[in-house]
């Protein structure tokens, strides 16, 4: 997903620095692979059924995955109790916590990492770009066919292959289309495409985004852990994109009102997102 981030090729490795969505979204798709490989699953319902944003991951199998990061996420998971859910984990991870004693669950340098393996695997390059006051070390692509292999399966997957069944889709695939959606870099896979196929490309990304998680969780063979991640990030994308519309009755929150714009402020301090808000009384 990060080298989805660049659109052009004289800013290829460069561009997702500035990506503000990444970050969340890298650690969006570290749970869901977590999740897809078996080593986490959602706490069970009980008599009373639940959402999946309410429910707890658990570490289900604590056996190595090989990738450096993935362990280390799996193992802040396994060690934590009581646990926490997947819009909580994603924001541990990223460091976004107000909460000092909960900082060392934060994955540190995790583009830098998954860049540095890219170069060994002859993807990226390493170089220094000087941006006027300083040099930075950038990762520039030099493997353009591994690239555009990637940006021709999420087209075939959308078009040519395009399957209308959330839930016969590779999970994989489904997971990088939606969390590339709401870390802001999906539509650079689409920039080759003729006008027809792009809308209807972006078309049917928005029938993914409009399923119900919750159920599309219920259904043969369905991840429990995808469809929370999943449903976390279209949630907060829509917000950040669109404002938001607040049930008062069932959601209590602190609202603090700025001149030109809500801002939705959690429990515990931590802000969500900021727009234009509709409260239902």
């Amino acid at each position: 997903m990060a080298s989805m981030g660049c659109d052009r090729p004289s800013f290829v490795g460069y561009t997702s620095f500035w990506n503000d969505c990444i970050s969340s979204g890298l650690r969006g798709c570290m749970i869901i692979e977590l999740g897809l490989r078996g080593r986490i699953q959602l706490e069970k319902t009980g008599l009373r059924k639940r959402s999946l944003g309410a429910r707890k991951i658990i570490c289900v199998n604590d056996e190595p995955t090989g990738d450096v990061l993935l362990d280390e996420a799996l193992r802040h998971i396994k060690d934590t109790q009581p646990g926490e859910n997947v819009q909580t984990w994603v924001e541990l991870l990223s460091g976004e916590t107000w909460n000092p004693l909960k900082l060392h669950y934060q994955l540190r340098h995790v583009r830098e990492r998954i860049a540095k393996n890219l170069v060994e695997k002859g993807v990226l390059t390493t170089e220094k770009q000087n941006f006027l006051l300083f040099d930075m070390t950038t990762h520039p692509l030099i493997n353009l066919p591994a690239k555009q292999r990637l940006i021709k399966r999420i087209q075939d997957s959308l078009l040519t292959r395009w399957i209308n069944d959330a839930s016969r889709m590779d999970p994989f695939m489904l997971s990088l289309i939606c969390l590339a959606h709401a870390s802001d870099v999906l539509e650079n896979s689409f920039t080759s495409l003729m006008d027809d196929d792009y809308e209807l490309a972006m078309k049917r990304v928005h029938e993914l985004l409009e399923l119900d998680p919750e159920v599309e969780a219920q259904k043969p063979n369905a991840n429990e852990v995808m469809w929370s991640a999943i449903s976390a990030f279209v949630k907060l994308s829509s917000i950040m994109n669109n404002g938001a519309t607040i049930d008062a009755g069932r959601l209590s929150i602190d609202l603090i009102i700025t001149e030109d714009n809500g801002i939705i402020k959690l429990k515990g301090g931590k802000f969500l997102a900021s727009g234009h808000l509709n409260i239902i009384p």
